[in-house]
């Protein structure tokens, strides 16, 4: 294929500033979000369950994906089975098995290998549910000293989460009690859909890269008197409508520090 993919783009940005914990999280969080071509070991029949195909290296055993089909068909050269499913999907299925994850090799410049515990780094890195609180804002202000790092995962982040909620909004917040913070806060969720938008904000908090970092997460009516009061100052994210949610998928051939990323080699 011509052109470079979104991998491409930030597996060279980390190569080229090899101690840039910043630049190799924002590979990893490429990596998670992205859709993976897996080579499986065969076809999968009904609803059965998909086997990557386990190649034995020298340094181990790896399973193989591609950031494209085109890319899976120019290494296979052939027909071959395999699945398409989110990254998050393929690390947490290999977290625990030894098994380290190849990707797009010799097909395209982010050729690569991930050894196991790069990918048990980004399995655990995903498995980082927020915990609740309970806190009665006081006050709102401007959001103030947040890196730029944090407003561009989130922009990211948010710009995937499609049609869950109209919108977001990111502002300094004064609790009752003084504690002083930040919250993000989505308006008009759809039932069912928090657990995955606060996901969403806190996998954004960690692949900013910010240490200790802290970020209270809402779900509002638009409509709220808190909510109006909120958005004069606020931070707007919007969040645009999406194509289905990326499922795994099998198809025909076509033709641990959560600051301290895994380094690529």
């Amino acid at each position: 294929m011509t052109g470079q993919t979104p991998l491409d783009l930030a597996h060279a940005a980390a190569d080229a500033a090899p101690q840039s914990d910043a630049a190799r999280l924002q590979f990893y969080a490429r990596l998670a979000d992205g859709e993976l071509y897996v080579l499986l070991a065969q076809e999968v029949v009904g609803t059965g369950a998909i086997e990557p195909r386990v190649f034995p290296l020298a340094d181990g055993p790896v399973v193989l994906a591609f950031d494209t089909e085109a890319r899976l068909a120019g290494f296979s050269g052939g027909v071959a089975p395999y699945a398409a499913l989110p990254g998050r999907v393929l690390a947490a299925q290999l977290k625990g098995q030894g098994i380290g994850l190849g990707v797009n090799l010799g097909v395209a410049p982010s050729s690569m290998l991930l050894p196991p515990e790069a990918l048990e780094w980004l399995a655990m890195a995903l498995d980082s549910p927020p915990e609740p609180v309970e806190a009665r804002p006081r006050l709102f202000h401007a959001p103030t000293g947040l890196p730029d790092a944090l407003i561009a995962a989130l922009d990211a982040k948010l710009a995937r989460a499609g049609a869950l909620a109209s919108g977001a909004l990111l502002a300094g917040v004064t609790y009752e009690g003084g504690r002083r913070g930040h919250m993000l806060a989505f308006l008009d969720v759809l039932a069912g859909a928090e657990t995955a938008l606060a996901q969403a904000a806190s996998e954004a908090l960690v692949f900013s890269g910010i240490e200790a970092g802290e970020m209270d997460v809402a779900f509002l009516a638009s409509d709220g008197p808190g909510t109006q009061s909120m958005a004069r100052v606020a931070l707007r994210f919007d969040l645009p409508a999406s194509e289905a949610p990326a499922q795994a998928a099998a198809r025909p051939a076509p033709g641990m520090d959560p600051a301290r990323p895994p380094k690529l080699r």
